[in-house]
């Protein structure tokens, strides 16, 4: 048995994903009384490929589900896509105008649809190759589709139960309006978070009668539509205005009154007075509709002033803006401006600013389901992790408005209301018609509409599984166990699946919300295209392997936290793949000739210090991944298996094994120290294999094979303290084990060769060393690891003293249990190395004088920066612990 010497991880990806597919390795199949693990994949977009925050999505899910198959359980993962509706016909809109210079409407509704069709089928294969070779582990056959026959059944059923439950309405209310996009958007769809730089204005308008009263916007042409000006009631500087009659500029037979409203107008913001327009502003809407104020809409849905507007029709809404200013100041009632921060609405697919407009559109109440969603995580049958989630969930259902559902689009699920032109009746059906319910006559259309892609996907926990059929598989995996996703959709997506879920089903669609955070930069800035900080996955997997890849997404994603991605993270990790790759070639390498010793069985009495040190390290971690994954702490698990193989196992366990594996070394000795090796490597890898399976796959197949071993590491168990697949001693104490072998044995070694670094000595010189333990109860502990010492750096001989050492030459680390004393007589050119070290002496007390010099003057210490000043203290201090050090070495000549 052998592996390539050369690490290349594209050399067998491929070829370990095609086995496991071809085996069918991850379709489930219950077996009476087994328990069952269910999750569903947050479903991606078909808008195109897959970002690396998809990545961490699918990897931080793989690694659960394979956990959970290789703890016993039946472990389904529900794979699918979602069609995206705004996103999707944006991008096709865009590519049909850039290849063929045509629009939606001069195709038509039917042709465009199907133009849809042929982008979701491109790019489902696109997210579906990306997610197989990243290994995600899912069950392919119960692949679904949000706009498949069977979910579209769903969400018509959902839609009709929420009309027949007095839920679903259609009425005339203020919504958030994209020009670009021609669609109404939810409050949620709207992105406020970026701060820009505007223009408070402030214009005059006239009272009949004399006078004037002063009114600032940041949107002056909206002042085409306003119906009022609102002020306090107690505002003293208006209290004469209330009630008169206030002149528009531009339309004389539009006279409006100065109303009081304590709740719009502020005496302490801007002018005290509020120009007030209802049909463009959520404050002035309802204000409009407190006082019964006409609401006059004045753009049309592209953005372009309409008749409402009169000579400014047919202007952008931006251009109106400035035209309505000049003409404003033409007239002389311009009263200034000044810089303004604020953070207008923007589509969160396009960018653009949204507008404010009155629309009739259908709505679903929130109110009645935000309660019992609530409950639902008070109550304990909902966990969100972390925990720290739950204030900001509460406080956006505790003050939740009602949800406008309906999109002017055509791609997504059209709206099953028909509309009768004979009895002007509204039916909400489940089955198309051919006439209208109501007066049998076939003047019937439906509507044109189709609903928010959110209203769809709010059913994938149980619409995956057939509802609202009862089906076995709905029986069986729903509630699903845990959700994971990005904290970024806990609104969007998680709150509304609680709501619908607990009202369609009567019960949680899952059990724990695991929340991670966002991809960013090494910078913690959000990666993005435009600031050539972006990390494609397919890029990534390519140049580092998909394991480096999960692995350092998994190692640092704590629960709630942005992970920082680099590029020499992914290298770190695929450094830490390629030491796991010799580090398992190496022992293949000394496997002898001879099959039958390869994997020899051993008892527990066979095994000596060496071995403890391996077991007791394996024990604690093993320990430690099954809490940290308890926990879905990934992150801890990841670190802990990280720190095991690379250090426990490859640095020490391997190097203090060498000797045994000389060809000089007692057959039997050789065979047990090989034999643990290859069973806790052999666990290992089960550990490790969630996270980065394509390795661990690939190395375990190479594996010597147990009796009882399956063909695959991905249907094996996972090692548990009762099944660890190695022989413990009675009473075995894996702490005491292992710290004994690391005082004793692991740190000397470090330390002596640390000396013989620092002095320069040849890694090929035999060199002397003293093991003085700190305590002389304790020097028969040292004495007994000596030889082993030596062995492993090079020393010869290795004696154990107590006491002082004999004034001479030497080099010495101190540790906590130990001294670890290097002659130098002998090994190293005493002279010069005195001179050496007077010279270096020489400069660091230089660089001391500089140092103090600066601390010792007032001045500096304070004017200068305080990190500064902590800086240079943090300076002296190592400066000085250097010349002790250097006094000290000169001081053993």
């Amino acid at each position: 048995m052998s592996l390539e010497k050369a690490f290349d991880p594209e050399a067998y990806e491929a070829r370990v994903g095609k086995a496991w597919r071809d085996a069918g390795l991850f379709a489930v199949h219950p077996q009476p009384e087994q328990r069952v693990f269910s999750l569903v994949i947050p479903p991606p977009n078909v808008t195109g490929s897959l970002h690396v925050g998809h990545a961490l999505d699918y990897t931080l899910q793989d690694v659960l589900i394979r956990w959970q198959r290789m703890s016993g359980v039946a472990a389904v993962w529900v794979p699918g896509s979602d069609h995206a509706g705004i996103a999707t016909q944006m991008v096709v809109e865009r590519e049909l105008q850039k290849e063929r210079g045509v629009s939606r409407h001069e195709l038509g509704r039917e042709a465009f649809l199907a133009e849809v069709w042929r982008w979701k089928e491109t790019y489902h294969a696109r997210i579906v190759s990306t997610l197989d070779r990243l290994g995600a582990s899912c069950d392919w056959s119960l692949e679904r589709f949000t706009m498949d026959p069977g979910f579209s059944r769903a969400v018509r059923e959902t839609f009709v139960k929420f009309w027949e439950d007095g839920l679903m309405y259609r009425g005339e209310r203020l919504i958030n309006w994209c020009p670009s996009c021609r669609t109404a958007l939810s409050d949620l769809e709207v992105d406020r978070d970026d701060p820009e730089a505007g223009e408070l204005w402030s214009f005059a308008y006239r009272i009949e009668g004399g006078g004037e009263i002063v009114v600032a916007t940041t949107r002056p042409e909206t002042m085409l539509g306003d119906t009022a000006v609102a002020v306090h009631p107690d505002d003293k500087r208006w209290q004469a205005l209330i009630g008169k009659r206030v002149l528009h500029p531009f339309f004389p037979e539009r006279i409006f009154r100065v109303i009081a409203d304590p709740i719009l107008a502020d005496p302490e913001t801007g002018t005290g007075a509020v120009k007030v327009t209802p049909a463009h502003d959520p404050n002035d809407f309802a204000c409009g509709r407190r006082h019964g104020l006409a609401e006059i809409s004045i753009f049309n849905v592209d953005g372009t002033v309409n008749q409402a507007g009169g000579r400014f029709e047919g202007l952008d809404r931006f251009v109106a803006r400035q035209r309505v200013k000049d003409e404003i100041a033409a007239l002389g009632l311009a009263r200034g401006s000044k810089e303004h921060v604020y953070s207008p609405g923007r589509c969160q697919r396009c960018r653009t600013i949204v507008e404010p407009m009155i629309s009739t559109q259908w709505f679903l109440k929130m109110e009645s389901l935000a309660g019992p969603a609530m409950d639902a995580v008070r109550d304990g049958r909902i966990k969100i992790v972390p925990s720290s989630w739950e204030k900001t969930y509460f406080h956006w259902l505790e003050n939740i408005q009602d949800w406008c559902v309906s999109r002017q689009l055509w791609w997504g699920h059209r709206i099953p209301a028909w509309y009768c032109d004979d009895c002007s009746t509204v039916s909400v059906l489940r089955n198309d018609p051919a006439a209208c319910p109501h007066c049998h006559g076939v003047n019937i259309r439906q509507d044109e509409d189709v609903l928010d892609t959110w209203f769809s996907s709010q059913l994938w926990p149980f619409g995956v599984f057939g509802w609202p059929e009862r089906t076995t598989d709905l029986a069986r995996y729903y509630p699903t166990n845990t959700l994971v996703t990005g904290f970024d959709i806990l609104f969007f997506w998680v709150a509304r699946m609680i709501m619908a879920g607990l009202h369609l089903t009567g019960d949680v669609p899952f059990r724990t919300v695991l929340l991670h955070g966002m991809v960013r930069d090494a910078k913690g800035q959000k990666m993005s295209k435009s600031r050539g900080n972006a990390i494609e996955p397919e890029q990534a997997m390519r140049e580092h392997g998909v394991d480096a890849l999960r692995f350092t997404l998994a190692t640092m994603a704590s629960p709630g936290s942005d992970v920082a991605l680099s590029d020499e993270r992914l290298a770190g990790y695929r450094a830490f793949m390629n030491k796991l790759w010799n580090a398992t070639r190496f022992l293949l390498m000394r496997l002898p000739e001879d099959p039958a010793r390869h994997r020899v069985s051993y008892r527990a009495d066979e095994l000596d210090e060496i071995d403890g040190f391996l077991l007791a390290s394996y024990v604690e971690t093993v320990t430690a991944v099954h809490e940290a994954m308890a926990e879905y702490r990934f992150d801890h698990a990841s670190e802990a298996i990280y720190h095991f193989l690379w250090h426990s196992y490859c640095d020490w366990s391997i190097e203090l094994s060498k000797p045994d594996l000389a060809e000089q070394a007692p057959q039997r000795r050789a065979d047990v120290r090989l034999a643990v090796l290859f069973d806790v490597l052999d666990g290992a890898l089960r550990l490790l294999h969630p996270t980065a399976p394509f390795i661990t796959e690939e190395l375990w197949q190479q594996l010597p094979r147990r009796a009882g071993d399956g063909p695959f590491l991905a249907s094996s168990p996972v090692p548990t303290l009762e099944r660890l697949g190695v022989p413990l001693p009675q009473n075995f104490d894996p702490v005491s084990q292992r710290l004994r072998i690391e005082t004793w044995l692991v740190e000397p070694v470090r330390a002596a060769r640390l000396l013989r670094t620092g002095a320069g000595i040849s890694p090929a010189v035999t060199i002397q060393l003293r093991l003085r333990p700190r305590d002389p109860a304790n020097a028969g502990e040292a004495a007994a690891f000596a030889e082993r010492v030596g062995e492993l750096c090079r020393a010869n001989p290795v004696t154990v003293v107590t006491g002082d050492v004999s004034p001479e030459a030497v080099r010495v680390q101190s540790l906590d249990h130990v001294d670890v004393i290097m002659p130098l007589e002998g090994v190293i050119d005493l002279a010069g190395e005195r001179q050496r070290l007077e010279r270096e002496r020489e400069k660091v007390v230089k660089e001391l004088d500089t140092v103090r010099g600066k601390l010792e003057n007032a001045s500096f210490v304070e004017r200068a920066p305080p990190e500064v000043v902590a800086k240079e203290r943090e300076r002296r201090v190592g400066v000085e612990a250097r010349l002790a050090e250097i006094e000290r070495q000169l001081a053993s000549f």
